[in-house]
């Protein structure tokens, strides 16, 4: 008993992120496809475009259309040649999303690791608490499903870069510059490689002042990491560089702030972050972090020592996330926009704002640094602190309810059922897609690839139930479909000033929509609305080649758009009910 108990004070961090990796992984195992998964930019979004590629056996197919927004190229969706769609192509649906949640985790975890032992050596079993808690808990964070691993893996790519940088000689590079090259693989250039290759840029001309020499492996990696996005994401560049097919990027507007507001949105951005990135560092991190700050910068200036103001990490790594915070802000300003946008055309529309999505890790290491701080003091009193505080930060980010914290939602929803016995108004995954209602829909009708509209739903779900959609969410479709479909739903954009600007000045969501602007595909167990018609335009949804509506909403305007009910369907454990009219 007492060798376990000593093991136990000696290991405690690792018994307890062995612990909080255990209850996830039982919980999910548990209730696998019966879990709560978020459905904003991503079951609505990426996993039905997966399942849509699957489904028409398109995963590396070259010049096919999708049945999505009335055929769109499959260059348009995501590379084949990227680790999180590969499980999309290698396992059922719901296997591949649980996979890519713990792939991201993992590395995470290892990559905050191999980087902490490469800069503190053998000091590094001195941080080992510290360093595996963070690492955790930066795994942990729940970002953007789709690109999490793309999140998590940047401590990764800085230890190679570290590796090529320190190397004794040109021949221990190779190994590196082949693992840059592939580093894609679990990276994505839209969110993350075209600004890891910009920050590079600035660390080659720091390097080259710093070091006074030509720092010629440094610029030998941003070319051999831009050939590897190039490789990998090949599509994606066909489609940005060679293609004069004019998009919704063109035509969507972006806020133009006055500048106070964009200092504002900056702020906003220091302390929250974005629901594609929350890492919930405002409720742990955050706090103890600039009351350290405050107190070094301050023994730094009392002691004269103005030097190591600019020297010190923790205001270097501190200054990045301000810059990264700034950008957010600034995007949303016009005259830095159309700057970036004179000097480099091809970037009109390119969402430059996500730089904030890199305070994800610079928050966790910042966190590390001051937590590191204190374990220098060599008090007990101090460690014991840091420990605290850093056990308190991976409590925080496994159970603040966040956008993408899956985990809390699951147990959430999970308990509330168990305890008061009935239901929430969220639908879990089985539920979402209701693979079993539809399955009984398309035999009930013969469905045969005919194209079809959701109403009430989100196209997403028809998507994923292999139906053919002429409406959709999709980032990037051409302007000319945008403003076809534009005519379908003119008379409901023409009452619902919400709906009509949302359509118009942004434009992904190709739906059909409320004419009273009510939400009409909010993904709710119960559905109360006060208008139950539907505005469209049945001429102009008939030359689109419509022969169905999925509704959940019983439309009862059905007989003046000329709309016969083909059947109603409910059960199968769905919690909707599908009336299927034929246009």
């Amino acid at each position: 008993m007492a060798k376990v108990l000593k093991s136990v004070r000696k290991l405690w961090y690792l018994y307890l992120v062995e612990l909080i990796l255990f209850v996830q992984a039982a919980v999910f195992l548990y209730y696998r496809d019966n879990s709560y998964i978020a459905v904003h930019d991503n079951l609505d979004l990426f996993v039905a475009h997966f399942k849509m590629m699957k489904l028409n056996d398109a995963f590396f197919a070259h010049g096919v259309d999708l049945p999505i927004v009335g055929g769109l190229s499959r260059d348009v969706f995501g590379s084949e040649f990227s680790l999180y769609n590969i499980l999309y192509y290698l396992f059922p649906s719901i296997v591949a999303y649980f996979i890519g949640y713990f792939l991201k985790i993992i590395i995470g975890l290892f990559s905050f690791v191999l980087l902490a032992k490469d800069v503190y050596a053998d000091k590094y079993r001195k941080y080992k608490p510290l360093i595996w808690i963070l690492g955790t808990a930066f795994g942990l964070i729940p970002v953007f499903p789709t690109y999490g691993i793309a999140f998590t893996s940047v401590p990764l790519l800085i230890y190679m870069l570290r590796k090529i940088y320190f190397a004794s000689d040109v021949k221990k590079c190779i190994r590196w510059y082949v693992a840059l090259f592939a580093y894609p693989l679990i990276s994505y250039f839209s969110y993350h490689g075209f600004f890891i290759l910009c920050y590079m840029c600035v660390a080659v001309i720091i390097l080259w002042i710093r070091d006074r020499r030509f720092p010629g492996r440094m610029i030998a990696s941003v070319a051999i990491l831009s050939l590897g996005y190039v490789t990998f994401e090949y599509r994606l560049f066909s489609a940005m560089l060679f293609s004069d097919t004019v998009t919704i990027r063109e035509s969507m507007v972006i806020s133009s702030l006055p500048f106070t507001d964009v200092l504002k949105l900056a702020l906003e951005g220091f302390l929250n972050a974005q629901f594609h990135c929350q890492d919930s560092h405002m409720y742990a991190a955050l706090p103890v972090c600039l009351i350290a700050i405050i107190y070094l910068n301050y023994r730094h200036i009392h002691a004269g020592e103005w030097g190591d103001l600019c020297k010190d990490p923790i205001n270097l790594v501190f200054l990045w996330i301000i810059f990264n915070s700034l950008i957010y802000g600034m995007y949303d300003w016009e005259p830095f926009r159309t700057v970036v946008e004179t000097v480099v055309p091809k970037l009109k529309g390119f969402q430059l704002d996500r730089t904030l999505y890199f305070n994800t890790f610079l928050w966790y290491a910042l966190a590390f640094l001051v937590a590191k701080r204190m374990y220098d003091t060599g008090l007990k009193a101090w460690v014991t602190i840091a420990n605290v505080w850093v056990t308190f930060i991976i409590a925080i980010v496994t159970l603040k309810p966040q956008v993408y914290n899956d985990f809390y939602y699951t147990c959430y929803n999970q308990a509330y059922k168990l305890i008061l016995g009935k239901e929430t108004s969220t639908v879990d995954y089985r539920e979402f897609y209701s693979e079993d209602l539809f399955d009984e829909i398309k035999a009930d009708i013969d469905y045969e690839d005919e194209w079809s509209a959701a109403y009430g739903i989100h196209p997403a779900i028809l998507q994923y139930n292999g139906i053919s959609t002429l409406d959709g969410y999709i980032g990037m479709y051409t302007q000319e479909y945008k403003d076809k479909w534009r005519k379908v739903i003119a008379p409901a954009l023409d009452t619902a000033p919400g709906f009509k600007q949302y359509y118009d000045e942004w434009g992904p969501r190709a739906y059909l929509y409320s004419g009273s602007d009510e939400n009409t595909f909010a993904p709710l167990r119960h559905m109360t609305l006060k208008d139950n018609s539907l505005s469209v335009d049945p001429k102009a949804l008939a030359e689109l080649g419509c022969r169905y509506i999925f509704s959940r909403i019983e439309i009862d305007n059905a007989e003046e758009l000329n709309l016969k009910l083909k059947g109603t369907y409910t059960g199968n454990g769905s919690p909707y009910t599908i009336y299927v009219y034929e246009v």
